[in-house]
């Protein structure tokens, strides 16, 4: 219940991030008689915190996801765990059995999600492709599922509106994570 409650309050303040830059540019202009044009929407600063935006609602969603996981399985064997990565503003991973799954920024509008396996026999075979409602083709067989990166881009809409894409095709974040998950579940239960 306190993870909810923690979450809500997170996206809350995520959403109104754009408001406190608008409020801290006119405290700036105020002040000191400064005036930054680069505040507001289509800025790099505003697609920075959109994309950290982006990253915590996948990272949120993964949780919970994994602690039902989690919860479900009977054997503490082989849960699923989520770190988070030094030193950085919002990276995170999960990790079980040996494997790694890392989200990370690479640069405002671009998150890369990477599946790690360090082992015997570990294989890296091609990415599947992601259809224009988000669902996910595997190539293959099963065999094929782990992936060297996919890449999430951030297209500027009208408005300042965002639409996240894989492969310059719209993707939504709840198949981002089914997806993801799924894939990190099955792999690492080898």
């Amino acid at each position: 219940m306190e993870h909810e409650r923690n979450s809500g309050n997170q996206r809350t303040n995520d959403r109104i991030q754009w408001l406190r830059d608008l409020v801290h540019a006119e405290e700036q202009m105020e002040e000191r008689g400064i005036v930054d044009l680069s505040v507001g929407i289509g800025s790099e600063q505003f697609l920075a915190s959109e994309t950290l935006q982006f990253i915590n609602e996948m990272k949120n969603r993964l949780i919970e996801h994994s602690v039902a996981f989690n919860e479900l399985k009977k054997s503490t064997l082989g849960r699923i765990k989520i770190y988070g990565v030094a030193k950085t503003q919002a990276d995170f991973m999960l990790f079980r059995n040996g494997y790694k799954m890392i989200f990370s920024m690479k640069q405002p509008g671009q998150v890369s999600i990477r599946f790690n396996f360090f082992g015997p026999g570990s294989h890296i075979p091609s990415a599947p492709s992601i259809t224009a409602s988000g669902a996910a083709m595997l190539p293959g067989s099963a065999a094929n599922s782990m992936m060297e990166e996919h890449l999430l881009e951030a297209q500027v809409g009208a408005f300042g509106d965002f639409q996240w894409t894989y492969d310059s095709k719209p993707v939504q974040i709840e198949n981002i994570v089914k997806f993801h998950l799924t894939m990190f579940i099955r792999e690492s239960a080898k």
